[in-house]
C-alpha cells in the first residue's frame, strides 16, 4: 500500500464514506456572516490558471459533463433532501434561476483570478455562505446537514466524469500537465469553499485523484442511479427542463439515459459490443435457469453501497431484452430526438478531439454564454424580460411547489404520432 501525502488512499476513501465524522461534520463551523476564506499554503498560483486555461480549451465538453455531473449529484439522498427543503429549485422557474446562477458562478472561476475583490472571490464566498444557510435551515427542518462529504460528492460532480472518461467527451491533454493542473484547480475551489483537506477528492496529483474518483463512482454514483432516491425524478427533470431555455439542445430522457451510461449503471448500454458483454453477464448470472428469470441488477454492481441509499425495490433486467439496442426498455423510452441526441452525444466525443470541431463547438458555447449573461432570449417568453435575468449575488426565489413522486414520472410513455416525432427532431 502506497502512502501518498498523509493518509493512504484507503485511507482516505474510509475516512470519507465509512467514518461518521464526514457525515456530521458541516460544511462550515462559523456562523454566516463570520466567514473567512483564504488561499492555501500549497497554492500554485501559476498551475491554477494553467488549469483555467485547459478548461477554456475544452470548455464546451468540460461543461457538458458538468451537467451529467449534477444529475448524477442529484441521486444521493442527504444531497436531495436539502436541495427539496430549501424551495430554491423545485418549480421550473426557481430552478432556472438556481442553476443558471450555478452555471454563472461556476464560469466566473474560470473567468476570473482568484484574488480577493475578485467576481471570483466574491462568486466563492456567496456560494459558501449560501451553503451553510442551507445547511442551518435543512437542519432546523430536520432533513440533515450539508456535511462535508455531501461537498466532496458534490465536488464530484464537476469533474469527475470528466476525469474518468476523457474519451466519451472528447477532452484532450493539450499541453504536458494540463490534467494535474486542472486537478489543482478543483482542489484550490474546494479548499476555499470549506472543504477540509482530509475530504478533498482532488488530491495532491492527477493520478490519485482519477483513483479516489473511480471508487467513489463504484460505491456511490452506480448504486445509487441504479435506484434513485424518491423525489429526484422530480428535481433532476425540472432542472433539466429548465435549462433548456438557455440551452435548447438539451433532451431530458436522453441526458438521463446518458449520465447511467457513463455511470455503469446496470442496463444502461450503447454500443453492440457492451450488449454482447451485458448478455454474457447476464447468462452467467442465470447458470441455466430460465431466460424469464430477471437478474437483479444489485447483483451486477462493481461494489456494494458506501452511503445510505433508497430503500430498495429489485430492479430486475432480463436477458431476451438485450438481443437488439432497440429492444432494451430503457432504450424504448427515447423518442426519435432522444435516440438522435444520445448518438450525438456518442459522436461528438470524436469529433470533439479535432482542432477544427472543438474550435467550432466551443465558439457555439461562447456565444451561448453570452447569450445566458445578457440575452436569454427563450426565457423571456416563459418568465419576462425581468425574471430571465440572474444576478449570482442576488439569493435565488423560493416557493411551495411540492416534488412529485418518482411514480409520475416513470409510467409507460405514450409514443408520439410520427409527424411530431420528426417536427421535433426538426425544431
Amino acid at each position: 500500500m502506497v502512502r501518498r501525502g498523509r493518509f493512504t488512499m484507503d485511507e482516505f476513501i474510509d475516512g470519507l464514506l465509512n467514518q461518521k465524522d464526514a457525515t456530521e461534520q458541516p460544511s462550515d463551523t462559523q456562523k454566516p456572516e463570520d466567514i473567512t476564506m483564504r488561499i492555501p499554503e500549497w497554492y500554485d498560483e501559476k498551475l491554477y490558471n494553467k488549469g483555467r486555461h485547459f478548461y477554456w480549451n475544452n470548455c464546451f465538453q468540460f461543461s457538458s459533463s458538468m451537467l451529467v455531473g449534477l444529475v448524477a449529484v442529484f441521486s444521493v439522498p442527504s444531497i436531495l433532501r436539502v436541495l427539496i427543503s430549501s424551495r430554491r429549485s423545485n418549480s421550473i422557474f426557481t430552478s432556472y434561476k438556481r442553476y443558471l446562477s450555478t452555471v454563472l458562478h461556476t464560469i466566473s472561476w474560470f473567468e476570473h483570478d482568484l484574488k480577493p475583490g475578485t467576481v471570483s472571490w466574491r462568486s466563492l464566498m456567496t456560494v459558501r455562505s449560501r451553503h451553510l444557510k442551507a445547511s442551518i435551515a435543512s437542519k432546523m427542518k430536520g432533513q440533515g446537514i450539508i456535511s462535508q462529504r455531501d461537498l466532496a460528492l458534490t465536488q464530484f460532480g464537476f469533474f469527475g466524469f470528466a476525469m474518468l472518461k476523457p474519451d466519451k467527451f472528447g477532452i484532450r491533454q493539450l499541453e504536458p500537465g494540463d490534467w494535474e493542473a486542472y486537478n489543482h484547480f478543483w482542489r484550490t475551489i474546494g479548499y476555499v469553499i470549506g472543504l477540509e483537506d482530509k475530504y478533498n477528492i482532488c488530491r495532491k496529483n492527477f493520478e490519485e485523484t482519477r483513483a479516489v474518483c473511480k471508487i467513489i463512482l463504484e460505491r456511490v454514483f452506480t448504486p445509487c442511479l441504479d435506484v434513485v432516491p424518491e423525489g429526484f425524478e422530480h428535481m433532476t427533470r425540472t432542472m433539466l427542463d429548465s435549462m433548456r431555455y438557455v440551452n435548447p439542445t438539451i433532451d431530458v430522457e436522453a441526458l438521463l439515459y446518458w449520465t447511467k451510461y457513463l455511470a455503469g449503471v446496470p442496463g444502461y448500454i450503447y454500443s453492440e459490443g457492451e450488449r454482447a458483454e451485458l448478455q454474457d453477464t447476464l447468462r452467467a448470472k442465470l447458470k441455466g435457469r430460465s431466460n424469464d428469470i430477471g437478474v437483479d441488477t444489485a447483483e451486477l454492481l462493481l461494489s456494494k453501497p458506501a452511503i445510505e441509499i433508497s430503500p430498495r425495490t429489485p430492479r430486475l433486467i432480463y436477458l431476451q431484452d438485450y438481443e437488439t439496442i432497440e429492444s432494451i426498455p430503457e432504450y424504448q423510452r427515447l423518442d426519435l430526438t432522444g435516440r438522435y441526441k444520445l448518438t450525438f452525444n456518442y459522436i461528438l466525443g470524436s469529433l470533439y478531439t479535432s482542432f477544427i470541431f472543438r474550435w467550432f463547438i466551443n465558439l457555439n458555447f461562447f456565444q451561448a454564454l453570452f447569450l445566458m449573461k445578457y440575452l436569454p432570449y427563450l426565457a423571456f417568453f416563459k418568465f419576462g424580460i425581468t425574471a430571465s435575468y440572474v444576478n449570482i449575488f442576488k439569493e435565488d426565489p423560493v416557493d411551495d411547489t411540492v416534488p412529485k413522486p418518482n411514480s409520475e414520472y416513470t409510467k409507460p410513455r405514450q409514443r408520439k404520432p410520427f409527424y411530431k416525432e420528426i417536427l421535433s427532431f426538426l425544431w
